[in-house]
């Protein structure tokens, strides 16, 4: 029982449930829009279930991203994907897991691409996530890459 009181004081002082105000959550999502501004997701998917286990590069160039209202906002994006190469704003749910930017996609058609579902989240300079397109779905992951970087 000694053992239980410490751990359970060091697990409730890691999960921190706090809300953040008003204030500190704007600062969070200009934050975030300003880091996003002109970069290039740079990296690599994969698809589930596919025997072959090589990684597939993947690349999309966002010009910035905006806050739309609430928690939608629009991506404006060149995504290069299967031979298309289309620039539009894609609008997603951006959601927080404290102070992690997580983009939250359901069935959402993309124009000349598809229906899409997607749960990727931002830090640092770094992406990584899950993605569908239909039935077919896997993992993705790569670099921010900043201009001048």
């Amino acid at each position: 029982m000694r053992l239980a009181i410490p751990a359970f004081l060091i697990f409730c002082g890691c999960s921190s449930t706090a809300v953040p105000d008003a204030a500190e959550q704007q600062a969070r999502e200009e934050a975030f829009a300003e880091s996003m501004r002109g970069v290039v997701l740079e990296g690599n998917f994969t698809i589930a279930g596919r025997e072959e286990s090589k990684l597939r590069a993947e690349r999309y160039e966002i010009e910035k991203v905006v806050k739309v209202g609430g928690d939608i906002w629009a991506f404006h994006s060149r995504i290069q994907y299967g031979g298309r190469d289309v620039t539009l704003p894609v609008p997603v749910k951006l959601l927080w897991a404290g102070d992690t930017p997580m983009v939250s996609l359901t069935d959402v058609s993309i124009p000349g691409l598809g229906t899409f579902t997607a749960r990727v989240l931002f830090y640092r300079d770094h992406y990584a996530g899950a993605w569908w397109h239909g039935d077919v779905g896997g993992n993705q992951f790569g670099r921010i890459v900043r201009p001048g970087g």
